[in-house]
């Protein structure tokens, strides 16, 4: 028997953008006989899937593996101990680190709902979800904006001798030193300001004296380059000054590339995020290479690994690892729980969390080798120690490796592969922020605002945060992304995470959230024992344990030399606390709309709702939830009995692939066509 197949016309789903074409030929057709295959759509087409399995690890590895896994985590490690410090830092990703990052994953993936509707699972604590949006979105406005200071080092970058390689250019101060006076102070000696070397029993006391002072005023290039050319940095926090319109520039350039990227949501996102995930560790690599042939290069490395294994009996050590594990695979931001929302429901997220996680941690200690490297060469043309050039953050990415590549022959060519390094890094973790905002605007008003609607929710969100990155655009731009940078995710990171553990493995409950992995994996994750303890107590131990070391390890926001005053450090604080009180504020406007006894109310809100669970019936079928009235059906097979009854012979029946107007699962119809 020769089937026939109908072919039908591209079909627009109501409100949706997402093009399903019924039938595609898979060979050759001829006049009589055609043959023709249906093309993989989304499981999900309401909200849409991830093309592929490899766009979602990609997108979690540009999200995990940000700017601070290059430029925190060697620093750590030098600071606390060296090598010996990679104990306290795998013991706390063991002990947090994995535990969240594969809870995370798991709860999106379950529900395929953004960080605030994913909270039917208990209304009472929706709050969480929008502490999460608030912390994405304020991150997401300063992110950007280091991302701005990575564009204009580029494109400065594209010259034949970098401008932070000398003192003679308009910004530069009489501070500005660029000798090498390795040789000098080997041998005890102090340069001059023309370069000479003198040594103390040849000088006056009185010259002595000002050359020890004006050494230790003496400021690199490259310091001079950022603060003055690229900042314009003011003299404090309240002396605002104008817009640097470069900045401003290299700003709008930024959201206009996340836009685009973001255009047509993880369709979009998932086809960038390749180049991004991948390109970091192919200029690593190249990096690496270059660093091995300097001299100076085994000093930084040994200064990077060599263990002191008396600092593991402090408890800053533990802190810091815990702090780093903690904020370098971003939990509790609600950007794992977007990016799984997006996966079929049968992804092995267990697996993707282990690969990712442990690809973080592995990420960070190989960008060690890399900026130690450099360091070591530094610290050699500088004749110092590498304690004395060692650094973190800004200080490191745009002061101290752009002053180590300006010594490098061919130093253009280094400058530019850092940079475009530096970006692919900064843009893969903006990606999932703002993701993460539009998610959970769209998620929370799908009918209006899912399909055509979404560039426009795009669109708002990167206007709104370009206007208010502005302000970070201007002189005293640095002390505000500072001010921001300690507050807008620290306390409030770690209360919300810590709330979230309390929802999901106590009130909800530790069995039924393994029972829904099950549903998902086919099987327990390995180890159930394990996850079960570690989710109910050892993982909130941790958070509690750090809270506290924040807490006293806490200092008054600062930049450089500057303080900031008392009040600047209140606003802080209330930065801090927004996303935090939105947690009791949510909880109350529920309470306050229930009916019933305050008992009542509080004893309904905090379970499911009925619709809370897997999106599509036939998943809801198999976690054994009630079934939700939605627009979408289960994938079925219909045969017209009339056929029978009316003598017809199913051999005159062709399967049409149909999508009915108001289901969104696809359908596999039976019906009668005329042969040709």
């Amino acid at each position: 028997m020769v089937v026939h197949i109908e072919l039908k016309e591209t079909h627009m789903f109501p409100g949706n953008d997402l093009k399903v074409r019924g039938l595609v030929p898979n060979r050759q057709p001829d006049a009589m006989d055609r043959t023709y295959t249906p093309e993989v759509v989304d499981e999900n087409k309401e909200r849409g899937n991830w093309s592929n399995k490899v766009e979602f690890m990609m997108s979690c590895f540009s999200y995990a593996v940000g700017l601070g896994t290059i430029w925190r985590f060697p620093y750590l490690c030098y600071r606390n101990g060296g090598g010996a410090f990679l104990i306290p830092y795998i013991i706390m990703y063991l002990l947090a680190g994995l535990p969240l990052f594969f809870m995370e994953l798991a709860f999106g993936q379950y529900a395929s709902e953004g960080p605030i509707t994913i909270w039917k699972i208990c209304p009472l604590f929706q709050g969480i979800g929008y502490a999460m949006f608030s912390i994405s979105f304020l991150v997401a406005i300063y992110y950007n904006v280091i991302v701005a200071w990575s564009f204009y080092y580029l494109f400065a970058s594209f010259t034949n001798e970098l401008p932070w390689s000398h003192c003679e250019n308009d910004w530069n101060t009489p501070a500005c030193a660029r000798f090498d006076g390795k040789n000098c102070t080997v041998l005890g000696g102090l340069l001059n300001t023309t370069g000479h070397c003198l040594f103390q029993n040849e000088s006056s006391p009185e010259l002595w004296d000002s050359l020890k002072a004006a050494a230790g005023a003496s400021r690199m290039p490259a310091d001079e380059y950022f603060h003055h050319s690229v900042l314009g940095i003011s003299d404090g926090i309240e002396d605002i000054g104008g817009i640097r319109w470069q900045l401003a520039l290299c700003l709008l350039l930024g959201w206009i590339m996340v836009f685009f990227a973001l255009l047509k949501g993880v369709k979009s996102f998932g086809k960038a995020v390749y180049f991004t995930a991948i390109f970091p560790y192919v200029v690593m690599f190249i990096l690496l290479i270059r660093a091995a042939t300097l001299p100076g290069y085994i000093d930084g490395i040994m200064f990077y690994l060599i263990p002191k294994w008396e600092r593991l009996t402090e408890a800053k050590v533990w802190g810091d690892a815990a702090m780093q594990i903690f904020f370098a695979l971003s939990p509790c931001w609600g950007g794992l729980i977007t990016l799984a929302s997006y996966n079929t429901f049968h992804n092995n997220c267990f697996r993707d969390s282990l690969i990712v996680a442990t690809g973080n941690i592995l990420t960070a200690f190989f960008a060690g080798f890399v900026i130690f490297g450099i360091m070591g060469f530094m610290a050699h043309e500088l004749g110092k120690p590498v304690e004395s050039v060692a650094t973190e953050g800004a200080g490191l990415a745009f002061i101290a490796y752009p002053e180590a590549v300006s010594r490098l022959p061919f130093a253009p060519i280094w400058s530019i592969l850092f940079f475009v390094m530096l970006l692919t890094l900064g843009l893969g973790t903006q990606f999932t922020l703002l993701e993460t905002v539009v998610t959970t605007i769209v998620d929370s008003w799908p009918d209006k605002l899912r399909g055509r609607n979404h560039k426009w929710v795009v669109l708002g969100a990167s206007c709104v945060m370009f206007l208010l990155g502005l302000t970070m655009c201007t002189r005293n731009g640095m002390y505000v992304l500072q001010l921001l940078d300690n507050h807008a995710a620290t306390f409030s990171a770690l209360i919300v995470g810590l709330c979230e553990i309390f929802v999901i493995h106590y009130l909800y409950g530790v069995d039924r959230f393994l029972n829904d992995i099950k549903v998902m994996l086919k099987r327990y994750p390995p180890t159930y024992g394990l996850w079960y303890f570690m989710w109910k107590y050892l993982t909130p131990v941790v958070i509690i344990g750090l809270f506290i070391f924040c807490t006293v390890d806490f200092a008054p926001s600062s930049y450089a030399d500057v303080v900031f005053p008392g009040y600047v450090n209140a606003i802080g604080w209330v930065i801090s606390a927004v996303p935090i009180s939105l947690i009791p504020i949510v909880a109350i406007m529920k309470i306050s709309k229930a009916k019933g006894s305050l008992r009542q109310r509080i004893d309904s809100l905090i379970k499911p709702t009925p619709d809370w669970g897997p999106a599509l019936h036939r998943h809801r079928a198999e976690a054994d939830v009630p079934r939700h009235v939605d627009s979408r059906v289960p994938l079925t097979l219909t045969v017209a009995s009339s056929m029978n009854e009316e003598g017809g012979d199913l051999s005159d029946l062709d399967p049409v692939l149909e999508i009915p107007e108001e289901d969104g699962d696809i359908g596999i119809q039976m019906k009668p066509t005329r042969r040709v």
